[in-house]
């Protein structure tokens, strides 16, 4: 669990910042000062100030510019997940709703030589259109450490995995994602109410944070009716979005 006193230093990170941003200090559109600067400003340390970034970026004060790579639009609009895919799907104001398929410890010692572990807890996720067809499945493997192994018994904080991850402590800094199509196999064309073989767009995203440490490894199934890659180039900084 959280430590009440990290947890109030976030918090005042959080509303100096606000302050800050609301208040003209930080020009809108301009690249915020760097973590050391304003971790020294605000005397918390740097994995509490990326955790108040994560917020405020959730929240929508800032926003995050990372370097090009390949990323998803759904029905042309660019999904931007660094936020998750319910914040990034809700943000093109489509209806979905996202069902938990499950939520469970699991052992995958095949795993322990790529990321020094082989126990994980995985989320599993299915969402759908309003008119209730199938859209989307996805599959999040995060370590069983760091508290996160609790998470079967106390679930998602705002129902959304990123806060989740940013509250105990894991804050994304890098990763790598492939994105092709494959057959759907018989297990996920049940959970996706098609036939067996149809191709859909497969994600497959993996991320560290700034500690180096393994944090997720999102598997997601996308229907090519609505799903479509995206190429962006820029470099990465956090600007005021207000």
């Amino acid at each position: 669990m959280i430590k009440p006193a990290r947890s109030n230093e976030k918090q005042s990170a959080i509303d100096e910042l606000v302050h800050r941003i609301k208040s003209g200090l930080f020009a809108d559109g301009h690249p915020l000062p760097g973590e050391e600067q304003l971790s020294q400003e605000l005397q918390v340390s740097t994995g509490t100030l990326r955790e108040a970034l994560a917020e405020l970026e959730r929240r929508r004060y800032i926003a995050m510019q990372t370097e090009g790579g390949a990323i998803v639009t759904y029905d042309g609009f660019t999904l931007d997940q660094s936020n998750g895919w319910t914040q990034a799907l809700a943000d093109t104001g489509a209806r979905i709703y996202t069902e938990v398929l499950r939520l469970q410890a699991v052992e995958r010692p095949e795993l322990a030589l790529q990321f020094g572990i082989s126990h994980f807890v995985i989320l599993e996720r299915r969402r759908r259109q309003e008119d209730g067809i199938a859209i989307s499945l996805e599959r999040s493997l995060m370590p069983a450490t760091g508290g996160l192994e609790g998470l079967p018994r106390v679930g998602l904080i705002d129902n959304s995995l990123t806060i989740t991850l940013a509250a105990y402590g894991f804050v994304a800094d890098r990763g790598d994602q492939w994105i092709g199509a494959h057959p759907l196999n018989e297990q996920d064309a049940l959970l996706l109410e098609r036939t067996s073989g149809t191709v859909f767009i497969k994600a497959l995203r993996t991320t560290f944070d700034r500690q180096n440490r393994f944090m997720e490894q999102v598997e997601s199934w996308l229907d090519p009716q609505h799903f479509r890659m995206y190429q962006s180039f820029g470099a990465r900084k956090k600007i005021n979005n207000s």
